[in-house]
């Protein structure tokens, strides 16, 4: 009896009219919805870092086509042909994922000393590309072949697209990606980073091209298009 009446006047803790626990189905929505705020401000601010880093984008990309027009026309041309030949089969004949998901996998294996790296290396390095160009430094120091250099050229400028196609499609199809923050900032920083190893790789080959001078005038468009922008902005004149 006794029992009964210290249970009438102190219920304890069960489920209510909704089959939810008096506290935990409060205490659940309040958290889900902090965890969905915060992810969207942090969605903001990629977005907020997104646009600050994509002058570098554009500068990055000219500057490296502003070097690479003083290496030979032909082997220029060796090189487009690399990227215009994958655009083409990824385009309309078949996507080669297949060599994408192995070179990811190799760089897993790679990185597997480091875990935290296992997830970001993949996208942002192409493995490809960094192994033809040490393919390439090898074999030169016995042979001197211009044909050579034509087939590597060809096979670099044929992965590095391959590895920016794919992962901007990796990173593109992600759920939950508030305002396309990860693929705007994603893609940008993976742009500008291979970009920059190219331009790195390119000058060990070619004397015409000057990695100092491709990270200078990198630097000098991007400051030119922040200083536009604030003097737009702030000066009004």
């Amino acid at each position: 009896m006794a029992k009964k009446e210290f249970t009438e006047k102190f219920p304890l803790k069960g489920k209510n009219d909704f089959g939810q626990d008096d506290f935990g189905g409060l205490s659940g929505d309040f958290s889900s919805k902090i965890s969905g705020l915060s992810s969207k401000i942090f969605g903001l601010i990629k977005i907020i870092l997104a646009v600050v880093i994509l002058p570098f984008v554009y500068s990055s990309a000219l500057s490296f086509i502003n070097e690479f027009v003083g290496v030979d026309t032909g082997l220029q041309r060796v090189f487009w042909n690399g990227v215009f030949t994958f655009l083409v089969i990824y385009l309309f004949i078949f996507e080669p994922s297949v060599i994408y998901n192995r070179g990811h996998k190799l760089l897993e294996l790679v990185f597997s000393f480091f875990k935290p790296m296992i997830n970001v290396a993949p996208f942002l390095l192409p493995i490809y590309t960094i192994l033809f160009f040490i393919i390439f430094g090898l074999l030169s120091l016995g042979i001197k072949s211009r044909m050579l250099l034509e087939y590597e050229l060809f096979l670099i400028g044929f992965s590095s697209i391959l590895h920016l196609v794919f992962s901007a499609k990796t990173i593109r199809s992600k759920k939950g990606d508030f305002l396309k923050a990860n693929y705007i900032f994603g893609f940008s920083f993976i742009f500008i980073l291979n970009v920059a190893l190219l331009a790195f790789g390119f000058s060990l080959i070619f004397n015409e091209f000057s990695f100092v001078n491709f990270c200078n005038t990198s630097f000098n468009i991007a400051k030119g298009i922040f200083y536009a922008c604030f003097k737009q902005l702030f000066l009004f004149k």
